[in-house]
């Protein structure tokens, strides 16, 4: 049986470590697995980004980085969700099946109402465009992040009561999470998000983002000391880049003491740097040939259309709309 893989993620800012740990890494790795689709949800990101300029340069920026970090348009269906419009006819024919107490119930709503956003049926009805995200291309995995997960358990709720009332339409996906790096620590210790401001962009300027790692809060452990690797946010990013005996003697020199927590800060930002040297090599290329970028997003928008269209189609036939 195919796999059909689907991702999705929003142009509402600079991509950063934790998007590339989280989500950007995963998908890319799975497009080799199955049958993958990847979109830029530019439909989402309206909830919170209000500036017509700034949706279309960050939605370029996403682009970019996804093409510069490996994502292959010959194995992935690549494209911005608001250039397949079905899915919001089909998140309205959802919508007819989705009880309001399961949107309510929604960590990721209440999160944002905590944070000061304001209410509206947009940012409410969010699970139910996911929802048809999600099922419009017949998806089997979502990789997700654990604050995610819940929306891919509403989108499979949705989906069976939907199935259950009209008839099999709908493909029953799952979340597939990256326990290890699902949560990737910010500059402060919480978890790495725009929303804290916590975050080292993947494409940063390279004296910026030497002073954004030399500004990790760590503990005031004395240089000559001891330190636990395991509760330290340096060490947290810096498992992530390194190679198994790189990670073996940074925590060696935690252990014995008589390295700074400076001296491990210099050696995340070199191991970082390192790393995406080549990518960043890559981002030029492709910003210096903004058409190509362009004609890549509108390839995968027409495949994504033909599927899109058929799964609506079946889904108006099912209720009565044909």
């Amino acid at each position: 049986m195919l796999v059909r893989i689907l991702s999705g993620i929003q142009p509402s800012g600079k991509l950063h470590l934790g998007n590339y740990f989280g989500m950007m890494k995963p998908a890319i790795e799975l497009q080799s697995q199955g049958d993958a689709y990847l979109f830029i949800a530019d439909y989402h990101a309206l909830t919170t980004v209000t500036d017509p300029q700034r949706l279309r340069e960050a939605t370029r920026d996403v682009a970019l980085d996804f093409l510069a970090c490996g994502l292959d348009p010959e194995r992935t269906v690549f494209f911005r969700q608001s250039d397949v419009p079905e899915v919001v006819e089909l998140a309205w024919l959802l919508s007819i099946v989705t009880p309001m107490g399961l949107l309510e119930r929604c960590h990721s709503y209440k999160d944002k109402l905590a944070r000061g956003i304001a209410a509206n049926h947009g940012l409410f009805a969010y699970p139910v465009l996911m929802a048809a995200d999600i099922l419009a291309y017949q998806s089997n995995i979502v990789p997700v992040g654990r604050d995610q997960k819940q929306h891919v358990e509403v989108t499979r709720d949705i989906a069976l009561k939907f199935n259950a009332q009209y008839g099999e339409v709908f493909t029953i996906p799952e979340p597939v999470i990256r326990e290890a790096v699902a949560v990737v620590p910010g500059l402060d210790g919480q978890k790495m998000s725009k929303s804290y401001g916590n975050t080292v962009d993947l494409f940063g300027d390279e004296k910026e983002t030497r002073a954004r790692i030399m500004r990790i809060v760590t503990d005031s452990t004395a240089l000559e000391e001891p330190k636990d690797p395991d509760a330290c946010n340096v060490f947290a990013l810096y498992r992530l880049f390194a190679t198994d005996a790189e990670r073996a003697d940074m925590e060696a020199n935690y252990r014995k003491g008589g390295y700074g927590y400076g001296s491990a800060k210099k050696a995340l930002f070199e191991r970082f740097w390192t790393t995406f040297e080549p990518m960043r090599r890559r981002r030029r290329e492709l910003e210096a040939n903004p058409d190509a970028v362009a004609a890549i997003l509108k390839r995968g928008a027409v495949r994504a259309g033909e599927e899109a269209r058929g799964t609506l189609a079946r889904a108006r036939r099912a209720m009565g709309l044909d």
